[in-house]
């Protein structure tokens, strides 16, 4: 078998590169020493971040900032009620998504591009903020859980992702074939289209997850009662009110430590973070294939 010839480069393109990679690289240390920053500092004590001494890596090394963080009831109501709404919004999400997408991915659906009209429409237009509000508050589901799961329960942008792949990936003949063997529609949608379309649920999984546990306005907007906040909400209370009052702390050692705040502050950041960078890990081998799958064809 004979050897691929090596293309040889010339010296101009060999500069270009090199131009290219330090540019990305500047920008890559500029994009990520914020970040290094946040978590150095969350690892410092409070009186070298009081007094501006971190400036890349950790000064006397302590754990006050999580410490605190775990001990402040606030942040542990709000981490708690952030994951049941994450996995239980994202169940949620998945379901609704799928058993939509699938009939619509179908050519024999009746009505399928008024259906698809209707979706689309709802993504150009809608109520506004008020009305919304007066919808939830009609339907009951103010200051509840559900305000945070039902009114979300389906995305059309991950629904015509989703669509655009199974109708793109999953052939005709599979479901004829299916159809001679005697499978009902549900069997054929749990039984082989599910196991075949498992590139863009790991990406919509992705996508709505993180939604979930960056959500924010929502529960801004339609949620009184503090032992249901999201811990997006006592972050943006601490960060903003640049304070932490003694009574959120349960731990009184805790509560002695001078300027425990400001690391509170950044290790509550680096806390906040944590889920999101745990699952991106496990979906990221199907990230670009499901989105380019999806998103470009159909």
């Amino acid at each position: 078998m004979a050897k691929a010839k090596k293309v040889k480069r010339s010296g101009a393109d060999q500069r270009l590169e090199i131009c290219l990679i330090i540019i990305m690289s500047i920008i890559g240390v500029i994009m990520l020493y914020p970040l290094l920053i946040v978590v150095s500092t969350s690892f410092s004590s409070a009186s070298a971040v009081i007094s501006g001494k971190v400036w890349l890596f950790p000064v006397d090394f302590s754990l006050e900032g999580y410490k605190a963080v775990f001990r402040t009831n606030d942040v542990l109501i709000g981490y708690r009620n952030s994951l049941f709404y994450m996995v239980v919004g994202t169940v949620i999400n998945l379901f609704m998504t799928l058993i939509t997408a699938y009939p619509l991915s179908r050519d024999d659906l009746v009505g399928q591009g008024i259906i698809m009209k209707l979706f689309t429409f709802t993504m150009i237009f809608g109520g506004g903020m008020i009305p919304n509000y007066l919808l939830m508050k009609d339907l009951g589901l103010l200051n509840t859980v559900w305000v945070m799961l039902i009114p979300g329960a389906i995305s059309v942008y991950n629904m015509i992702i989703t669509r655009t792949f199974i109708k793109s990936n999953i052939p005709k003949e599979m479901l004829e074939a299916a159809q001679i063997d005697g499978c009902s529609d549900i069997q054929y949608f749990i039984k082989m289209v599910l196991p075949l379309s498992g590139a863009v649920i790991a990406v919509i999984t992705l996508y709505y997850a993180i939604g979930h546990w960056n959500a924010y306005f929502s529960a801004f907007m339609y949620l009184n009662d503090k032992e249901l906040y999201p811990l997006q909400i006592f972050l943006k209370n601490i960060l903003v009110s640049n304070q932490v009052e003694a009574d959120m702390i349960v731990d009184e050692q805790v509560q002695s430590v001078e300027g425990i705040a400001e690391v509170l502050k950044y290790s509550l950041i680096v806390v906040a973070v944590v889920p999101v960078m745990i699952i991106y890990p496990f979906v990221q081998k199907h990230f670009v294939k499901g989105v380019m799958i999806g998103a470009v064809k159909g």
